[in-house]
């Protein structure tokens, strides 16, 4: 099966790619260099990751690499980004087309796919206003809640979950873990509920080592800058507890090397997909070796309370649960080896792809 993955890059992302590509000029050396960060790797498929030959994968949002694409096969200079997606389609001849960005290439993008395609899926785990998923064959996620707001809209839709990737092993091996506690995400005013359960957390300071890898929103910034000390931007400064043990965003290896460095990795959901639970980071810290702590809810199968991970009903129980871990060695481990096995076989990339391909063959 000739299968094509496009996806999509986050704008914070960017500047470490072009560093990460710096001598390299071809775009087969540039999407090596990509897969090999392991950025967003958990929504992959297992030929991409394998370099099957029947499979491609780009970034169609990606205007330098796909512009170095269309120099190397000829095309006129100036094309426009999906004229690009398009002609890699048809010299692939793509068989089954999996879009991990359906926002940037909805319905009217694949309405222009070539007779080659016989099947398209998109993944999409949020909260859509406006989107146009008709035309595609499935929509694609995880969140029950989600997907049942897709099929109200008359769209076809199914269960389909992230993966687990190998490489994490190396890192749920580690047995030094510097770190207590850690946090990786995006901070903004948006975020209410993450922001009270950080500020929590970030109280243990005195007692524990913790960090923060922030991604501050535009406001975030702004307020925290000199002319922050203004009103009305003063409401958006980090409390200065949060400020004390904040670092910068990180990605690819460096947040797997982040996440196997760390003893309990804190997750919050940011009310987007109701009760449902299961993001990326989910996946990321259970299969780097941490003990995760997240937000109560509904889980995917096998991210069961006090056996896989622990959560919480406020961020005071949050609270309570770190103090209770880091006291209580044995359990932490436990917990902590029951989620990495956990994701090495239910949620292993070879289970990932016989879903896959159970998928194309009912759709």
């Amino acid at each position: 099966m000739r299968i094509f993955q496009n996806s999509g890059l986050y704008p914070a992302y960017r500047a470490r790619l072009q560093h990460l590509r710096r001598g390299k000029d071809s775009f087969s050396d540039w999407m090596s260099i990509f897969l090999a960060d392991r950025y967003g790797t958990a929504h992959y498929l297992k030929p991409i990751l394998e370099g099957d030959p029947e499979a491609f994968f780009t970034n169609g949002d990606d205007e330098p690499a796909q512009r170095l694409w269309a120099k190397e096969n000829g095309m006129p200079d100036g094309q426009p980004l999906e004229s690009i997606l398009l002609a890699q389609i048809e010299q692939h001849r793509t068989e089954v087309f999996y879009n991990l960005d359906p926002m940037r290439y909805g319905s009217g993008f694949i309405r222009k796919l070539p007779g080659c395609v016989k099947k398209s899926f998109a993944w999409r785990a949020a909260p859509s206003p406006g989107a146009d998923f008709d035309a595609y064959d499935l929509v694609l996620c995880n969140f029950p809640g989600i997907l049942k707001s897709y099929q109200e809209k008359g769209w076809r839709a199914a269960y389909f979950s992230p993966a687990h990737d190998d490489v994490m092993d190396a890192f749920a091996a580690r047995s030094d873990r510097p770190f207590d506690v850690m946090f990786v995400g995006s901070y903004s005013r948006h975020h209410s509920r993450r922001a009270a359960l950080l500020e929590a957390v970030a109280g243990l300071a005195n007692e524990f080592k913790l960090t923060f890898h922030l991604e501050n929103s535009r406001m975030t910034r702004l307020a925290e800058s000199p002319i922050g000390v203004l009103h009305p931007l003063r409401q958006h400064r980090r409390p200065a507890s949060i400020r004390a043990i904040a670092n910068g965003p990180v990605f690819g290896m460096d947040l797997y090397k982040a996440l196997g460095s760390a003893k309990i990795v804190l997750n919050g959901a940011i009310d987007m997909a109701g009760k449902d639970r299961g993001n990326m980071r989910c996946f990321e810290a259970m299969g780097c070796g941490a003990v995760m702590i997240s937000d109560a809810g509904h889980y995917p199968t096998g991210m069961v309370d006090r056996e896989t991970m622990v959560t919480y009903a406020s961020p005071a129980e949050a609270v309570q649960h770190i103090r209770a871990l880091l006291r209580d060695e044995e359990s932490r481990s436990r917990i902590a080896a029951n989620a990495h096995l956990l994701m090495k076989t239910a949620y292993s990339k070879s289970a990932q792809w016989a879903a896959f391909l159970d998928l194309v063959e009912k759709s």
